[in-house]
C-alpha cells in the first residue's frame, strides 16, 4: 500500500515522471544522476572530520573513510531511500555507501588539487548533459526549478527505480506501476493545457 504526506512514493515517483517521460532524457539522466552524486562525495571528502574512531576498518588503510560532511550525505540519502521502500531502497542505500568508499579512495588518489577539477569537469559534463534531455528531447524545464528538494535528495533513487522496473519489472507493491503511470499522463496533460492556455 502507498504512504501519505513526505514519503508518498507514488505522488513523488509521478512528480518525477512528469519531467521525465522521454526515453532520450531518462537515459541521459540514467548514465548522469549518479556520477552527479559520486563526485559531489569525491569534493566533500576533503571537509573536517565529525569524529575519528579509535578503531579503523581493516580492509581500508588508516584515514581512507572520514565521517565527515560525505559521509553525512550518503548516510541521510540512504535512509531516506530504505525509508521510500525497504527492497529498492536498501540497494540504493548500498549503492550510496559504495559511492562513499569508492569516493573516498578516489580522492585520496587524486589529492585535492586535482580532485576539484575533475568533480567540476564531471559535474560540468553531467548537468549539460541533463539540461539538454529537457531542453532538446523532453521539452520542458528541469525539475529543480519547481522542487529543488526532489531533484537532488530523490533523483539517484528514481533513476534505479525506473531502471528495475524497466528491466526486472520490479514493484514496491502490487500495482504501483499502473497507478503512477495514471498520475503522469494526468499531470503531463495538465501541463500542456497550461502550456497552451500561456501560448494563447
Amino acid at each position: 500500500m502507498g504512504r501519505s504526506g513526505l514519503f508518498d512514493l507514488e505522488r513523488h515517483f509521478a512528480f518525477y515522471g512528469a519531467y521525465h517521460s522521454n526515453p532520450i532524457n531518462i537515459l541521459i539522466h540514467t548514465l548522469f544522476v549518479w556520477p552527479i552524486f559520486f563526485t559531489t562525495l569525491v569534493l566533500l571528502y576533503f571537509t573536517p572530520a565529525f569524529y575519528t574512531p579509535s578503531i579503523q576498518i581493516g580492509l581500508f588503510p588508516s584515514g581512507l573513510l572520514v565521517l565527515n560532511f560525505g559521509f553525512l550525505l550518503a548516510l541521510i540519502y540512504a535512509l531516506f531511500y530504505v525509508a521510500f521502500d525497504k527492497k529498492a531502497g536498501s540497494l540504493a542505500a548500498l549503492l550510496c555507501f559504495l559511492c562513499w568508499v569508492g569516493a573516498s579512495l578516489l580522492a585520496v588518489r587524486l589529492g585535492f588539487s586535482l580532485a576539484w577539477k575533475v568533480v567540476l569537469a564531471a559535474q560540468l559534463l553531467c548537468w549539460t548533459g541533463q539540461f539538454v534531455g529537457h531542453g532538446v528531447f523532453e521539452r520542458r524545464a528541469p525539475a529543480l526549478l519547481d522542487n529543488l528538494v526532489q531533484a537532488f535528495l530523490m533523483a539517484p533513487f528514481f533513476v534505479l527505480l525506473e531502471v528495475l522496473q524497466t528491466v526486472f519489472g520490479y514493484e514496491p507493491y502490487p500495482g504501483f506501476h499502473a497507478t503512477v503511470k495514471a498520475k503522469i499522463d494526468s499531470e503531463i496533460q495538465e501541463w500542456q493545457s497550461r502550456k497552451q492556455k500561456k501560448s494563447s
